[in-house]
């Protein structure tokens, strides 16, 4: 019986090895993912040139995965490279900050509309839910928080609002400059991560067609907008990812079996492990 599950390797320093790259995808490999959140246009056109010589060698078709970084909402960095926030601490979220003067008061921001986005009262998650904080203030661009839940925070964590509502745009200008490089490399499927609505991935069609490519589109579900607009999302997506760290920070853990369960009765679309090698 043909395998339908597919395996996924994302490729990176440590498979730049001839020997490394050929042994994973001679050991299975279906799809091999390039992570355009790391290193540069140059490293992934060589990984995806090797890749597509070794899959000759061998006699295989696998797939090109290109998976666009997104929207960086994230902490900037922290004098001594972390900090320990204490429950009932004040804590603020500061775009104005320079990048390298967090302390345990406050850090700054990679995406200054942070404040435009949220309330008093809102909760913010940070370190994929480790750090919980609430808004209490928001003035000039600044948001002060209270530490509900502490720890250790280190530098460029992720920034997450409970139950979502964040306005970053899906495609930002480093995406849409890294869709012609998928284009460029003939990548089989390109991955838009962070799309809040069906209109993220129409505009990401648009994109890779002007740029001459016909790749796949696969949708990552991992905001809590994905979630709302899943049925028109996954209509207009070649296949699907549910990103579950991300996801289940926003939704909460419980949710996300039946979010997941809920793709599974739409034959017209696929599960990113079934994607085939596009001709």
């Amino acid at each position: 019986m043909p395998r339908r599950t597919k395996i996924v390797a994302t490729l990176g320093p440590a498979t730049d090895k001839p020997a490394a790259l050929e042994g994973i995808l001679a050991a299975g490999v279906d799809v091999v993912r390039l992570n355009f959140s790391h290193g540069a246009k140059e490293d992934h056109l060589r990984r995806a040139a090797e890749v597509r010589e070794i899959a000759r060698k061998l006699g295989r078709d696998i797939a090109v995965l290109v998976d666009l970084q997104g929207p960086k909402i994230r902490i900037e960095r922290f004098r001594d490279g972390s900090v320990m926030l204490e429950a009932g601490a004040a804590f603020s979220l500061d775009p104005a900050l320079p990048a390298e003067a967090g302390t345990v008061d406050a850090v700054g921001i990679t995406y200054p509309e942070l404040a435009a986005d949220v309330a008093p009262g809102d909760v913010l998650l940070l370190n994929d839910g480790a750090i919980v904080l609430r808004v209490e203030n928001v003035s000039e661009g600044r948001v002060r928080c209270r530490v509900v839940v502490g720890g250790e925070l280190s530098n460029n964590k992720g920034i997450n609002r409970q139950g979502g509502g964040l306005s970053a745009q899906a495609l930002t200008a480093k995406d849409k400059e890294d869709i012609k490089t998928a284009a460029a490399m003939d990548a089989d499927y390109v991955a838009v991560s962070f799309p809040r609505t069906a209109d993220d991935i129409r505009q990401a069609r648009t994109l890779l067609a002007d740029a001459g490519s016909k790749a796949g589109i696969v949708a990552k579900i991992e905001r809590a907008e994905a979630v709302a607009d899943l049925e028109r999302i996954t209509t207009a997506s070649d296949a699907v990812m549910v990103a579950r760290g991300d996801l289940g920070v926003e939704i909460g853990d419980a949710e996300l079996p039946g979010v997941q369960s809920g793709l599974s009765p739409r034959p017209a679309r696929s599960i990113v492990s079934s994607l085939p090698r596009r001709k």
